[in-house]
This record gives structure tokens, C-alpha cells and sequence, in this order.
């Protein structure tokens, strides 16, 4: 689903007060919900490895928002892989988003297939509902300006993203983030870009200046606490 910039409001989003997240930036997030997932979805004698079990929560989006939010899962994944990314930064942010806990590469896929799997799978779980249900075509946000705003963000703060990233408590260090997550501001989607540094910026709680990135996400017309729910306020 698209949505105009500098809408000032919710944008096409429907306002949602328990709206955290939302398309692929979400699923990234359940990295931190992975026991309780498993727990409520997963039977105990089930052999489903977590290639399986991610897909299952890629599905689980058409339950979990309204069918504007939910479509944002297959529009964001649509926007990467017919960007000119490759497959490493694009595998790089995902890692980054996920605080190293789910590497594709690690069950034999490119990060880009398996995003292709999720669609997929996200895509059969609409149609059960509705079986005419087409995907509407990627419709990136490219417009300069944004870029320059979501640019100017990540540099303040590119240097605690990488020591946090490069050196994790737990999951896969990640090397390369912040040229990764520019690749995707001025290659792929500005708002994309910008909500894969917040899913970072949020896995590896790097403290940031919560007013100017809420005010970003204002501009990018997102439900109110896509931006400051899980954020590390800066201390001042």
C-alpha cells in the first residue's frame, strides 16, 4: 500500500493506538516474541524449523492488522526486490532488524527468496478470504526530500549504530549497516529505509533524539506509535 509524504496526519493508515509497526518492519519485530509465538503456534512435538515458523508469522499479519496495514507486508518486500539492492544489504538491514536472530542464509536461501516465501505466503493466507485479491504494484517513496530528511537522521547516530550492531549481546554481529540502510534510502524507498534504521535502532536500544525521528515519522504519516514505541529516548 502507498501513502502520500507530508500528509501530516495518519496518512492511508487507519489511526490504530496499538499500531506499533507495520509491513515487513513488523515482522522483523517479532524477533522478540519468538518464545511466546512459539508457545501459542507451535505445537510441542512439531519438527517445523524457524524458516517455517517466521513464514506462519508472515501469515499471521492478515489477522493482526486491518487489510491497509496487512498489504504493507507484501508492498515493502515488493519494493526491495525490484529495487537494484543486492542481496547483501538487503540481508544486511533484515539481520539488523531482527537483532541477528534470523539469517536465511542459514536455511540455505538468499535473503531475497526468503522474503519472496514470506510474500508468498502472506499472499495465500489474504486469498483465503479473498481469492481475486491482487497485490497492487510497489509504489516506493522517492521523493528527495524525504531522502535527505531520513539521511540526515542516521548520521547523527551511525557510529553507536555500527559498534552496537558489529558487537551484540546475542545473534549475528552485523558489519556494513548504516551504508546498507542509506542504499535503501536512495536506492529503493525512503520510508522503507526509515523504518528498517528505526527496527535497528529499536533491537539494539541505541539511544536517539525521540523528537525529531517522531516528527520524521509525522511526515511519513504513520499510526502514532510506529516511531516512539520501543525507542531509547535520548538522555540529555
Amino acid at each position: 500500500m502507498a501513502h502520500e509524504p507530508e500528509s501530516g496526519g495518519e496518512g492511508d493508515f487507519l489511526e490504530d493506538l496499538y499500531t506499533t509497526d507495520i509491513g515487513l518492519t513488523w515482522l522483523a519485530s517479532q524477533w522478540e516474541v519468538l518464545e511466546y509465538f512459539y508457545k501459542e503456534h507451535v505445537p510441542s512435538d512439531s519438527d517445523e524449523g524457524p524458516a517455517v515458523v517466521w513464514l506462519r508469522i508472515a501469515e499471521s499479519s492478515v489477522e493482526e492488522f486491518d487489510r491497509s496495514k496487512a498489504a504493507q507486508l507484501g508492498q515493502d518486500v515488493e519494493r526491495l526486490l525490484c529495487s537494484p539492492l543486492t542481496d547483501e544489504t538487503i540481508r544486511t538491514v533484515w539481520l539488523a532488524a531482527t537483532h541477528g536472530v534470523f539469517d536465511p542464509r542459514e536455511h540455505g536461501m538468499s535473503t531475497g527468496a526468503w522474503l519472496r516465501k514470506a510474500e508468498e505466503a502472506w499472499l495465500a493466507r489474504v486469498r483465503l478470504d479473498d481469492p481475486g485479491f491482487v497485490p497492487p504494484p510497489p509504489q516506493p517513496v522517492v521523493d528527495e526530500e524525504l531522502r535527505r530528511a531520513v539521511l540526515g537522521v542516521i548520521h547523527p547516530v551511525a557510529e553507536r549504530l555500527s559498534l552496537a550492531v558489529e558487537n551484540p549481546p546475542f545473534g549475528i554481529p552485523v558489519t556494513g549497516l548504516v551504508p546498507a540502510l542509506e542504499r535503501v534510502v536512495t536506492e529503493c524507498c525512503a520510508d522503507l529505509g526509515y523504518r528498517l534504521f528505526l527496527r535497528a535502532m529499536k533491537a539494539y536500544h541505541v539511544a536517539a533524539d525521540r523528537p525529531v525521528l517522531v516528527a520524521l515519522g509525522e511526515r511519513f504519516g504513520y499510526p502514532r506509535w510506529v516511531v516512539p514505541e520501543g525507542l531509547n529516548d535520548r538522555a540529555d
